[in-house]
């Protein structure tokens, strides 16, 4: 089925998301839709996939001119979307979730949908339980879940925004294959959104980069980096700079911790990290580096073991003495979480002022929102919605929301979504902290860029928490191996294969 999309325009008041966009996706191909964040892709998408309409525009399917009401019209001619955040129902099954799909049938035939789900998940390698709630997935499995429901109603053209974003490498490779499977047989194409070029580079067939919601070049692959990164952002990044720190006093002690989940227990923490010092947390999805984070903000108990902060008790306190004490926490489910669908962006920072007045100056709030959205380069207005920007916006507008004199920073994903140019600024923001000697303690899934930021790492493994490493001294290969559970060894430390005789006299 091939796509056509030609001059599409939208705008949202006196944003130009997509200024005359054409692009062409042919059958049986893997296209990438590239660019920064704010440029047009999710805005483009959504024009396409039937939860948007742009405002004038052309899309064609095999020649033919075609508008959608509704996504259940995209679907109906074979196109859907898997978004950045999965749209299911965490607290329902498996089974309850992928039934959705066909929600013309008051009372959907269960023993015929677990049948379709099973047939399908064993097709493209999916092992997914149907009675398991949907809370015990990784966002791995709940894309999982979104693909095949498309699949089962019958989309041939899958578009996927920012599909590896907080995923492991493995789940990430698992993702690919199946992409590169859908596509064999020629009858399904996929629109593979992304601003990271290493992944567009190894899985796409061709590619269109957007900049500031106009498309700058296209290519087929393989293609020169440079060209790809010039489209991005009209020139070529220089190498990140990371200069060095003198830590101070520690800020975050936990001795003999356990941290109890439903899932579970990562037990005997002990961790001290330093004012002005960043440490990061590895390791696959459930492992507990996520149930370490939420405990040092007070939002996971510790049952056993003691957690000081600047050498106060506040082992059993509750989150607002965190806060107090200058803890910050930035959650990796934005609209979760971290903000309030529905509420302007200068309702957010209103929100925020923690020393503010009771009665709130709104006309102090809209400015400090234009300020706020200037300096954090937020792709809006003070009077937008915050579920209607991209989600590396919404992932800055986190971060501009940080009281400036934190203790300790403690972060999901934090370039989560971001494109390369994006990410290097905010760690930029990040890292000058430290010489007011916050400490910072993250998750990442991009293992380089672990590496490149912190100054030791702590990988976790079936909820073991193993000794720090010094980033320095560390390889990605070598967390690798740990994050899988082995001891990695060099090549001098192999020991050299057994001759045929020594074998035999070992039997």
């Amino acid at each position: 089925m091939k796509i056509e999309l030609i001059d599409i325009h939208k705008s949202f008041g006196s944003i130009h998301a997509n200024d005359g966009v054409s692009m062409t996706v042919e059958a049986g191909t893997i296209h990438g839709l590239l660019g920064e964040n704010g440029a047009g892709k999710t805005t483009l998408m959504k024009s396409l996939s039937g939860y948007l309409r742009p405002d004038r525009g052309t899309i064609k399917i095999d020649g033919r001119e075609v508008a959608f009401e509704s996504p259940a019209e995209a679907i109906e001619y074979g196109i859907g979307m898997l978004h950045q955040d999965p749209l299911d129902f965490p607290q329902m099954r498996v089974l309850d979730n992928f039934l959705l799909a066909f929600d013309r049938q008051l009372m959907p035939d269960r023993r015929e949908g677990r049948g379709m789900l099973c047939e399908l998940g064993a097709r493209f390698q999916f092992d997914l339980d149907p009675d398991a709630r949907v809370t015990s997935l990784t966002i791995g499995e709940r894309q999982q879940l979104e693909i095949l429901r498309l699949l089962a109603l019958g989309a041939r053209v899958i578009i996927l925004d920012e599909p590896t974003t907080g995923i492991s490498a493995p789940q990430r490779e698992k993702l690919f294959a199946t992409l590169r499977r859908l596509v064999a047989d020629g009858t399904h194409s996929i629109v593979f959104v992304s601003h990271k070029l290493e992944e567009v580079e190894v899985l796409c067939h061709e590619v269109t980069v957007l900049r500031q919601g106009k498309v700058t070049g296209e290519a087929e692959m393989p293609c020169p980096v440079d060209r790809l990164v010039n489209m991005m952002f009209g020139r070529s990044l220089p190498p990140a700079d990371c200069e060095p720190v003198e830590l101070g006093s520690p800020v975050l002690k936990l001795e003999g911790a356990t941290i109890p989940s439903y899932r579970l227990t990562v037990e005997d923490v002990d961790l001290e990290v330093r004012a002005g010092e960043v440490v990061g947390l590895v390791g696959l999805e459930g492992s507990g580096q996520r149930l370490l984070l939420r405990s040092c903000a007070g939002l996971a108990p510790i049952v056993d073991g003691r957690l000081t902060l600047d050498d106060r008790d506040v082992t059993h306190a509750p989150y607002g003495r965190f806060l107090e004490k200058g803890v910050a926490y930035l959650p990796a489910s934005r609209m979760e979480e971290g903000l309030v669908s529905g509420l302007t962006l200068t309702e957010h920072f209103a929100l925020v002022e923690r020393d503010g007045p009771f009665f709130v100056d709104w006309a102090a709030a809209q400015r400090q929102a234009a300020e706020r959205i200037q300096h954090f380069n937020v792709v809006g207005q003070p009077e937008s919605l915050v579920e209607s920007l991209s989600g590396g916006n919404q992932q800055r507008v986190l971060l501009s929301m940080l009281r400036s004199d934190l203790r300790l920073l403690l972060m999901e994903h934090p370039t989560r979504g971001l494109d390369v140019e994006s990410a290097r600024w905010v760690w930029q923001q990040l890292l000058a902290r430290r010489e007011d000697g916050t400490a910072i303690l993250f998750i990442s899934a991009d293992l380089e860029e672990v590496l490149e930021r912190a100054d030791r790492v702590v990988v976790f493994y079936g909820g073991e928490m193993r000794p720090p490493l010094e980033a320095c001294d560390t390889t990605v290969e070598q967390l690798g191996y740990l994050i899988a559970g082995k001891e990695h060894r060099t090549e001098e430390e192999t020991p050299p294969e057994e001759s045929p005789s020594e074998k035999r006299e070992l039997m």
